[in-house]
């Protein structure tokens, strides 16, 4: 037998062969995909709450044990909506209150839970089927209920049983008849008596939940047990059939039975609602230190106000305020406020105290909306919006006849020709053409809008003008479809200067009231909003105060605000913050960026913005710039930034520093609890994280030497270019200059008296934002650490492989060399 064998291969070719396998092993390691998701931030989120309860048999002909009804969040509650969907049902096929759902919170013990007179319920608008606090005895009507024994419900003066509603301990007696609005009214109250089943048998609705800020009578998040617990409150679901409580199937020219009502009750699915505390738990003798400025840093500093407080001798007090007056307090010296919440800069003064920058939230503004459509069999909530620039500045132009007149006085002359409402113009039908053949009646009048002047205000006009077509509106132009700008906006009305939303149609309306005349203008129409998060709140009820006809029954002659309509007809939209969008579970509208992509506000998008912003003219600060977004960008996203004035007294810059480190460190996990970083902001950049920090070390550091520098502002920032100057030399010796990261944070010594401010880091790619339980690092970071230092190895160990024979073969080829300088052959 003969055996094969292998040539022998020499040291230098198996060399050769391990290199190039080293190298092309870094090459496949270098093109492979990450796993799927690892190229996503995930940030640290709490443990779902949601919670899913079934029905059970009726014993009145209906049978609710396939119904599954599942509320989405239960846990750390605040005033805001959850999400409430249902399964399993039946279809509803006709209006009458049949196979739906009613929706209450209650409030009640741990033990026990709530009892029917602990519900806020009652009093609708619209008289929507079975929403009345009214009970009827068996022979006593239609809707009469065998198990309604009239010994457990009082009568009203008119000789019918209802339901009492009882407040908590504290808050006054029980109302004195169904009709009562001792503790809530049809414009407030957050029940839903009738939400029809879809086609499919299920069902999908934003809850307003309220804490005991919003409702004192229920109580919710300031009950506490003998041991100090927070009370639980309840979501109460009562599921509708086709039968009324004496087993007969319901008619539909007949009252539906209350929600109330015992049979009905019976059949309820309870939800435990668990709330955050409604006060922050920080001693109120402490003395305060003044916070104020930007809304856009409402939610983030109202959530972070307790932990801060545990630590220190003083208490964060926040005034929400337009970010002007906020940035005049910090230059101003104003004890009353050290820290300014800004999206725009303070800018520098020649001879006034430095100012140093932190970013602490990255967020946006969101056109929130709720809007039901109407079909040929029922109404569906709208859930996908486009505008653009032009449609937004036609909205707040007053440019649709609707936003300045009621529906049956006509188009004014000035507007003739124009569309009557959104829903009926070319250029929204071309975007949205689901809503195509809607009344025009079925449509937002106007968008909700602050009275305030604001930054976020001027980002919009930015947004608006920063588009041609939207810009040639503005200036006169017509759309291709002939509509025109209200003549009141004419003239220069309009600049992206511009930090508030001007209602320039003050056309007045002459209204008869029994009392006498009144004078109506579009402002009653739709009417301003207190601040973003009152607009999204009353986005989310479906009503904005609109005032068209006369009170009744009063004295004087004056405008009464339109009933809130019922849930199915809610239709209006407001330029709200995405934090409180998120809150009250708006829609969002998708906008178009400048690659003309449309984007809705996500924290990916909010991130990729950041990443696509320039600096402003105060380095280290970044500047909203819509005609620059894009990419995935999100063109309203704007970086709120914490301003303090180094010449504050010590320990006031201490606590400030204090508030600078929390919000770039613990302040950025994301999640519902006291402390955490609410939804609707993305989490900081880890870059703007390091700044934020610097800028904490710089003004607790406090101003340097007067003859190092004077005056000017700071964005804290890294010095990247390993040559930055040392802490007090890096603002301009003739003032108004920004002052530099020390020298030990910035890598470098100064080497110049006059050096240029140092810039911000740079790096917001949504994938290196803060991760919380990773160090600071994202799946993809790690991955991507691991990847490239193993390509590393592999590459130096194919080189090193490849060296040895390549050098042996150059050794022969060449001479050696006959001079060597400065480190190069010749």
């Amino acid at each position: 037998m003969r055996r094969r064998l292998t040539p022998r291969m020499s040291p230098g070719r198996r060399r050769v062969t391990a290199g190039v396998g080293c190298l092309l092993s870094a090459l496949v390691l270098a093109v492979l995909p990450l796993p799927k998701g690892a190229d996503q931030a995930q940030a640290a989120t709490t443990e779902s709450s949601a919670v899913t309860k079934s029905g059970a048999k009726g014993v009145y002909g209906d049978d609710f044990s396939d119904l599954k009804v599942t509320v989405h969040q239960t846990k750390n509650l605040s005033g805001q909506a959850v999400r409430v969907t249902w399964t399993g049902g039946k279809p509803a096929t006709d209006t009458s209150g049949t196979n739906s759902l009613s929706i209450m919170q209650c409030w009640g013990d741990e033990e026990s839970g709530p009892d029917r007179t602990q519900c806020e319920y009652g009093l609708s608008s619209g008289s929507q089927p079975g929403g009345q606090r009214f009970v009827y005895l068996t022979g006593n009507g239609s809707v009469s209920d065998p198990l309604e024994t009239g010994s457990a419900t009082p009568v009203d003066k008119n000789g019918t049983h209802y339901v009492p509603f009882r407040p908590v301990a504290g808050q006054g007696d029980a109302t004195a008849g169904g009709t009562d609005t001792t503790y809530f009214t049809s414009e407030d109250t957050n029940a839903v008596p009738y939400v029809p089943n879809d086609g499919d048998g299920g069902g999908d609705v934003a809850f307003e939940v309220k804490s005991a800020v919003e409702q004192p009578a229920l109580g919710c998040g300031a009950r506490k047990t003998s041991s100090g617990e927070i009370q639980p409150c309840w979501l109460v679901a009562v599921p509708r059939g086709t039968h009324d409580p004496d087993g007969t199937a319901h008619q539909p020219s007949n009252q539906l039975a209350s929600s109330l009502s015992q049979s009905t009750w019976d059949q309820r699915i309870v939800f435990r609602l668990g709330f955050a505390p409604v006060t922050d738990n920080c001693d109120p003798d402490k003395p305060e230190r003044g916070i104020m400025g930007s809304e856009l840093a409402t939610d983030a500093i109202t959530s972070w106000q307790s932990a801060l407080c545990k630590t220190g001798t003083y208490r964060f007090n926040f005034t929400q305020s337009g970010e002007g007056q906020a940035r005049d307090a910090v230059t101003s010296g104003d004890s009353a406020a050290g820290l300014a919440m800004t999206v725009d800069p303070v800018e520098p003064v020649d001879g006034a105290p430095q100012v140093v920058h932190a970013p602490v939230v990255v967020t946006g503004l969101t056109i929130g909306f709720v809007w039901m459509y109407d079909t040929s069999t029922s109404s569906l909530p709208l859930t996908e919006l486009k505008l653009d620039q032009r449609l937004l500045a036609k909205v707040l132009t007053q440019s649709y006849p609707y936003s300045v007149i009621m529906p049956q006085e006509g188009a004014p002359d000035y507007l003739s020709g124009n569309p009557l409402s959104i829903v009926q113009d070319p250029e929204f039908l071309k975007l949205n053409p689901g809503l195509a053949g809607q009344a025009a009646v079925n449509s937002p009048l106007g968008l909700a809008v602050t009275v305030d002047n604001t930054d976020s205000a001027r980002l919009v006009w930015k947004y608006i003008l920063a588009n041609s077509d939207a810009k040639d509106f503005v200036e006169g132009k017509s759309d291709p479809w002939g509509m025109k700008i209200n003549p009141a906006y004419k003239d220069g009305v309009i600049s992206d200067s511009l930090d508030f939303f001007p209602k320039a149609d003050l056309t007045p309306t002459q209204v008869d009231c029994t009392a006498g005349k009144v004078t109506r203008t579009a402002q009653d129409v739709v009417p301003y909003v207190n601040d973003m998060h009152d607009g999204s709140l009353k986005v989310r009820r479906g009503s904005i105060g609109t005032a068209y006809t006369c009170a009744t029954g009063d004295p004087l002659p004056r405008l009464s605000a339109e009933a809130r309509p019922i849930p199915t007809k809610q239709r209006q939209f407001g330029i709200v913050d995405n934090a409180s969008a998120m809150r009250y579970q708006l829609g969002a509208a998708a906008l178009p960026n400048a690659d003309g992509d449309y984007v809705k506000p996500t924290s990916a998008s909010l991130l990729k913005a950041v990443a696509e912003m320039p600096e402003s003219d105060v380095a280290g600060v970044k500047a909203p710039d819509p005609a620059k977004m894009k990419d995935g960008a999100y063109p309203l996203t704007a970086v709120v930034y914490a301003a303090a004035s180094l010449d504050q007294a010590k320990d006031a810059r201490q606590d400030y520093a204090k508030v600078m480190r929390y919000a770039a460190g613990a302040g950025q996990t994301q999640g519902t609890a006291k402390g955490e970083l609410p939804y609707g902001y993305a989490p900081l950049p880890t870059a703007m994280r390091t700044q934020a920090k610097q800028a904490a070390d710089q003004l607790e550091k406090g101003a340097p030497d007067a003859d190092s520098s004077s005056g000017g502002t700071s964005g804290g920032g890294d010095d990247l270019s390993g040559t930055g100057s040392g802490g007090a030399a890096g603002g301009s010796a003739a003032g108004g200059g920004s002052t530099g990261t020390s020298g030990a944070a910035a890598g470098g010594a100064g080497t110049s008296d006059t050096a240029q401010p140092s810039t911000a880091p740079s790096e917001t790619d949504p994938a290196k934002q803060n991760v919380a339980q990773s160090g600071g690092y994202t799946p993809s970071e790690v991955l991507g650490l691991i990847r490239w230092v193993l390509l590393g190895v592999l590459v130096a160990g194919g080189a090193a492989a490849l060296a040895g024979p390549v050098m042996l073969r150059l050794s022969v080829r060449r001479t050696a060399p006959t001079d060597f300088q400065g480190g190069e052959l010749e």
